[in-house]
């Protein structure tokens, strides 16, 4: 039973490492664009996201590999849900809408 707890909870921690890691990138992305100087914008949003999801990992991992792996899954499955989620719309142009009508 307390094994299937910690299963549990690094795949929990693994969806929440693996949405905070996307997420912010979708953050950084949408902000770079409107950024006066965006390459070190994006330089210490790739360092600080990475350096808390290596963190994470390690403190998760504790030296054991099956956490690990279901850790690695919650934050590969997290990545699938910031795009579902942070999806938008394609604008439709002029010359677009004049073909529908």
């Amino acid at each position: 039973m307390n094994e299937t707890v910690n299963i549990i909870l690094a795949f929990i921690a693994g969806l929440a490492l693996g949405t905070l890691f996307f997420g912010g990138l979708w953050f950084t992305v949408k902000r770079a664009v409107a950024s006066t100087n965006p390459s070190i914008f994006i330089l210490i949003s790739f360092v600080l996201r990475m350096a808390i999801v290596l963190v994470g990992f390690y403190l998760v991992g504790s030296g054991n590999l099956q956490r690990f792996v279901i850790a690695l899954a919650g934050f590969i499955i997290a990545r699938f849900f910031v795009i579902h989620f942070t999806k938008t719309k394609p604008a439709i142009t002029e010359k677009e809408a004049n073909h529908e009508t």
